[in-house]
């Protein structure tokens, strides 16, 4: 089982004892935008889901706070999300999370695809509560490493995706809003010609209000080619 601590605001820390990981997909405020969104992803293969938005479970180990991913091959990529974790006395913690993809797998299933890789989160959280009365003012965005170059790929803020309030309702509807339980949002566009598989992820997400900003970043390490 994964342990993830996180520190806030005020200096205090909270060890979460993760039992579930769930992804959301197609999870964007405007479902026209999703439903467009999902046609061009079936012309490159990938699989519609049945329902939208859609929401993938995920192995509890998958969630880590690493500066390091290993890749098997150079066709995955992350992708800038927020993050709602259960604290072990239920208490709501927001912090930034990149679900770094196997995208040659996702043309066979994205549940399969979000398997194959973590979901890093950062080492930092706000409680819900402190934020949530301006929660669509909050930004988050993306960076990819080339070649030690680094170039913004992704840039909107959370009143593009559905709120973590969404989500918690429809937790709570399945009796599933547990302690440990870590839901990824979805996430927004990528800047269009920006290659995504890159060398490195950086995600911030940041509170306007007070210039506070949650920060992750990683490298990508591609693993050593299979013996036999």
């Amino acid at each position: 089982m994964a342990t993830l601590t996180f520190e806030l605001p005020d200096g205090t820390r909270r060890d979460v004892e993760v039992v579930q990981v769930l992804n959301a997909g197609y999870a964007g405020r405007s479902q026209d935008d999703v439903a467009a969104h999902v046609a061009e992803l079936a012309a490159l293969g990938v699989p519609a889901p049945s329902v939208t938005p859609a929401l993938y479970p995920v192995s509890p180990y998958l969630a880590q706070q690493t500066d390091r991913v290993a890749a098997q091959h150079a066709r995955t990529s992350g992708e800038a999300e927020w993050a709602l974790v259960v604290a072990a006395d239920g208490e709501l913690l927001l912090t930034a999370a990149c679900d770094h993809t196997d995208r040659d797998l996702e043309v066979h299933g994205v549940a399969w695809s979000k398997n194959a890789g973590p979901d890093v989160l950062a080492r930092r959280a706000w409680r819900l509560s402190d934020v949530e009365d301006r929660l669509d003012a909050l930004t988050l965005r993306a960076w990819v490493t080339h070649e030690g170059t680094e170039t913004q790929i992704q840039s909107g803020t959370l009143a593009e995706l559905l709120t973590p309030g969404y989500w918690v309702d429809v937790l709570r509807s399945r009796e599933a809003l547990l302690p440990g339980t870590v839901l990824i949002s979805g996430t927004i566009p990528m800047t269009e010609g920006v290659d995504q598989f890159a060398e490195g992820w950086r995600v911030e997400l940041t509170d306007p209000a007070t210039a506070d900003t949650i920060r992750l970043a990683y490298e990508v390490r591609p693993m050593p080619e299979p013996i036999g």
